[in-house]
This record gives C-alpha cells, sequence and structure tokens, in this order.
C-alpha cells in the first residue's frame, strides 16, 4: 500500500471522526474549568515557554527507550540474558516518557481539526496501545516462566509505536502540525514599504495587507499603530479575522492562540511561535512597514 494510500485510509475512517468531534470539547472544557491556571498549564503543555512544541521533546524518550529495549531483547533472544535488566529498565523509561508524551499530544491535538484531527487520533491510540503492550510485557518479565511472553509483547509493541511515529511524521512533514505557519520562501521587507493609506485604518480596527508578497496585520489601538504577520505561526489563521482585544493582543480565529501586538510574542496558545512583528510608520499619509529584527 503506497504512502497516499494509507493516509487516505485514515482519512476515510467516519469514527475517527466522530470520536475526535466528541472527545475534543471534552478536553477543551477541562482546560476552561480551571481558568487562568488552566490555560497557564495548557500554554505549559504546549511548549509556548520553550518557543516550539513540546511533545517532539518529549516522544524522543519513549521511542529512544524503546528502540534500546528491543535491542536487548533481541540479544537476549538470541540466547545470551547479560542484558535483561538493562532492558526491562529501558522499558520502564519509555513508559514514563509515554505518560508525558501522551498529555502534551493530547494538548496539541485539541487544536487540530478535520483530518488532522482523525490521523493526530489514531497516533494517539496506537501510542496508548503500544504502551498498554509494554505495561503488560513489563508485568510478564518479571517471572521466568511468561518472560519470553513479555518479550514478544514488547516487540509488538514496538511495531505498534513505529506505525504511531510515521503517522506523527506525516502530522508534522505533511499536514505541518507544529512548523512555523509565518516561516516563508517569500521576502519579509527589510525596508520600509507603503501598505495603507492612514486614513483607510480607524481607531479600534486592524486590517490584512499586503508587505511585497507577506501578509501583514495591521491594527490601530489606542491611537497608536501595530504590525505583526497576519497568518498565525500555529495553523496558518487569518489573524484579522479573529479578536482585537483591549489588552493590546489579538486572538486567532482558527484555535484561539494570542499574541501581542506590541511584539508578536505567544501570549496563549495553542501556537508556540511568535509572529513576525514589524515597525510602523506613516509617511505622506501611508502606512509603511518594516520587519523588526528580533
Amino acid at each position: 500500500m503506497s504512502q497516499n494510500r494509507a493516509i487516505e485510509l485514515v482519512e476515510n475512517q467516519e469514527w475517527l471522526g466522530k470520536a475526535g468531534a466528541a472527545l475534543q470539547p471534552v478536553i477543551i472544557g477541562a482546560f476552561e474549568e480551571g481558568g487562568e491556571m488552566g490555560q497557564k498549564l495548557k500554554n505549559i503543555l504546549h511548549g509556548t515557554w520553550l518557543g516550539h512544541p513540546l511533545h517532539p521533546v518529549i516522544t524522543d524518550i519513549p521511542v529512544g527507550a524503546w528502540s534500546v529495549a528491543a535491542a536487548l531483547d533481541s540479544i537476549e533472544l538470541a540466547g545470551n540474558s547479560k542484558y535483561k535488566k538493562g532492558a526491562d529498565a529501558a522499558v520502564v523509561i519509555g513508559i514514563a516518557g509515554a505518560v508525558g508524551a501522551a498529555v502534551t499530544g493530547l494538548t496539541d491535538w485539541t487544536g487540530t481539526n478535520g483530518k488532522k484531527r482523525k490521523i493526530g487520533l489514531l497516533h494517539g491510540v496506537l501510542n496508548l496501545t503500544g504502551t498498554a503492550l509494554y505495561a503488560t510485557s513489563l508485568v510478564l518479565r518479571n517471572k521466568k516462566k511468561t518472560r519470553n511472553t513479555g518479550l514478544a509483547l514488547s516487540m509488538a509493541g514496538y511495531g505498534i509505536v513505529s506505525l504511531a511515529a510515521y503517522l506523527g511524521g506525516h502530522l508534522v512533514f505533511g499536514e505541518q502540525i507544529g512548523v512555523d505557519h509565518t516561516a516563508t520562501s517569500e521576502e519579509y521587507p527589510k525596508k520600509f514599504v507603503p501598505v495603507l493609506a492612514e486614513s483607510e485604518l480607524p481607531e479600534n480596527s486592524m486590517k490584512a495587507v499586503k508587505a511585497a508578497d507577506i501578509q501583514v496585520l495591521l491594527a490601530r489601538k489606542n491611537g497608536a499603530l501595530f504590525a505583526i504577520a497576519n497568518t498565525c505561526s500555529h495553523l496558518g489563521g487569518p489573524l484579522d479575522e479573529g479578536e482585537l482585544r483591549d489588552d493590546l493582543t489579538v486572538k486567532c480565529p482558527w484555535h484561539g492562540s494570542v499574541f501581542s501586538l506590541k511584539d508578536g510574542t505567544v501570549v496563549n496558545g495553542p501556537a508556540t511561535e511568535q509572529q513576525p512583528q514589524f515597525e510602523v510608520r506613516t509617511q505622506n499619509g501611508q502606512i509603511e512597514v518594516s520587519l523588526k529584527s528580533r
């Protein structure tokens, strides 16, 4: 089966769509019930403080640990049990890491929809299944009579987790989950360019304009002008269709990421990458912008 066919098969699973539509609001609601503390926890789990998603960092722990366990288990199955304690320890480390990966991954998943949500849900189900097999394996490894069964379950778990990792890779490289959507091959203007007549941006309003080929969000609030990239770094949402807030922030209409108009930094996730910021000035009745160096 080709890669495209495999992904299409996942996308066509109606049960994934129904399950995702039912589960996602529950998780989002749980964070919202926590109020400000819930939002802070959500930001931590997204990796807002880190500047990029936390989930991929943590996934290295179970994948790496279970890869070590698979190698050591293979040696044991070949007749050398010298490294079995090391294999067992690697399984434990992998399970611990899988818990962290599950929590952060589930949080990131709440900021998806459509086919991304379907693929992400299957990715999570497969990882949960693999982790359950490893947990069962750990119990069976402790008894001589059932150790070989435990090793077999670990191998099965490794295969399932590998499939989940493939879907995770597709989410990043195919569906662009967790990448910076403000990154582009187009050149950001490094010299001031006119983008809009000053009279066309009234107080307490915002508008999307183009600076060369770059979408820029212009906002006027409290008599001051602000400019950041209009494309949300999370999943590319149009910020100009979002909410201009009194605290000089803008809320993305797609998944609720909040950015500071002052410097483009992330106030609330799921976004983790800050928005490029532009210097703003007016010349001869025209608003001009230029990329501000970070």
